[in-house]
């Protein structure tokens, strides 16, 4: 008995889907494939070595931009007669370090570069501090880019990586950039094949194989991540379809936005900012909508009565929410409450994400709570709150040794 195949099942999308050559040579300004893996050693530097050897017998101009291979021979196998771009040589406190050459690889021009580890910090005297920067200019000079990362490195996951797998990851990659690449595909291995790939010596080298065994790569935290990562690319896939009809209804008649916007509402208190601004991030990347990072500056905390300490945080907070994809506002008034009523009815926004607060309740007694007052009000706005939980820099939590978090590869 044959069993028809389900319109919208993966076959038939990837059916459907433009192929990334077809991307390629759709217009002017480079295009972004990602390879997004639960771990290091699931393959995903051989998936874009494998790819750019398609390209290159498909006669696209495909160079290695940078390709980490950690010594794996089968990955070093796939590079074959792949152009290699020689690496930048930099001297970095009397070390000569190696980084990829950015300005090496928009001279030589090719339609298409492989760029490893897209979450790495470049070596300091480079063009920008991260890879992913480099790989925007690659992009803007119409330079199309493989790239790879880990799901740990996505930033709004940050907080959610370091509770349930007790790992803070230093090393980020803003989510908007994911949710702006033209393909997303999820390189998946199970918990059990992958430890075995480590106890074989294929992704660690054998003095490190028992610490990764009883540290970071655990049934537990292997399957945890393979989940987030099957998350993150199906919410690719959601974000890509729903672009593509919204183009296609729009080219017949309006259609007005069905996914209400949200805004997060940020304090000076700068404790709980950056969990409140990674959890409104993940929100509006699942929704696939606009959102707005919120300050309301009261009389109180004008820039000549703030400390100055404080005054730091709020700006780095700020900026770390615009790094996340929001736009930031800035409003003025005492009443906190009645200015983000206002903002709210003037964008359209139907959901506030705010901090539990933590003033006593003889406080909120005395002088009222904004977010009891937020939940209070009877206008078209919900509003999510976030537990006060401490952030990991509270706990005097600190990164696993360096490979441990399985980063590499």
């Amino acid at each position: 008995m044959t069993i028809p195949t389900p319109p919208d099942s993966p076959s038939t999308r990837k059916a459907q889907e433009p192929s990334f050559l077809e991307l390629v040579r759709q217009r002017e300004r480079g295009k972004l494939k990602l390879y997004i893996g639960s771990a290091a050693g699931v393959g995903k530097t051989y998936r874009m070595l494998q790819e750019g050897n398609d390209l290159r017998r498909r006669n696209v101009d495909v160079v290695i931009g940078f390709v980490e291979t950690h010594s794996r021979a089968e990955t070093v196998a796939m590079i074959g007669d792949l152009e290699i771009v020689p690496r930048r040589r930099i001297e970095y406190r009397g070390v000569i370090l190696e980084d990829m050459d950015l300005d090496a690889i928009i001279t030589r021009r090719p339609q298409v570069a492989i760029v490893d580890e897209l979450a790495h910090s470049n070596v300091p005297g480079a063009r920008h501090a991260k890879r992913w920067e480099d790989v925007l200019d690659l992009l803007e000079e119409g330079i199309s880019v493989v790239s790879a990362v880990n799901v740990q490195h996505l930033e709004s996951l940050n907080d959610v990586v370091e509770r349930e797998l007790a790992v803070i990851v230093r090393e980020t990659v803003p989510d908007w950039l994911v949710a702006q690449a033209d393909q997303v595909v999820n390189v998946d291995l199970s918990a059990e094949d992958l430890r075995q790939r480590l106890r074989d010596g294929k992704i660690y080298r054998p003095e490190k194989i028992e610490s990764a065994l009883a540290n970071f790569f655990t049934d537990e935290n292997l399957s945890s991540l393979r989940e987030l990562a099957l998350r993150e690319v199906a919410s690719s896939v959601d974000r890509a379809r729903e672009v593509t009809v919204r183009r296609v209804d729009s080219a017949q008649f309006a259609v007005p936005r069905t996914v209400d916007r949200l805004m997060v509402c940020l304090s000076s208190d700068p404790r709980l900012s950056r969990l409140l601004l990674r959890k409104a991030s993940r929100i509006a990347g699942r929704l696939n909508t606009d959102w707005y990072c919120v300050y309301v500056q009261t009389s109180a905390e004008r820039a000549d009565r703030i400390d100055s300490t404080l005054q730091r945080k709020l700006v780095d907070n700020l900026q770390f929410a615009q790094s996340l994809g929001a736009e930031v506002v800035k409003l003025t008034g005492d009443d906190v409450v009645a200015a983000l009523a206002k903002f709210a009815a003037e964008r359209a926004v139907t959901l506030a994400v705010v901090g539990q607060t933590r003033r006593s309740r003889w406080y909120r007694f005395r002088r009222g709570s904004v977010v009891e007052r937020l939940i209070e009000m009877r206008e078209s706005l919900d509003v999510l709150v976030v537990s006060a939980r401490p952030d990991a820099s509270e706990r005097g939590v600190s990164d696993r040794p360096s490979g441990e978090d399985g980063s590499a590869g």
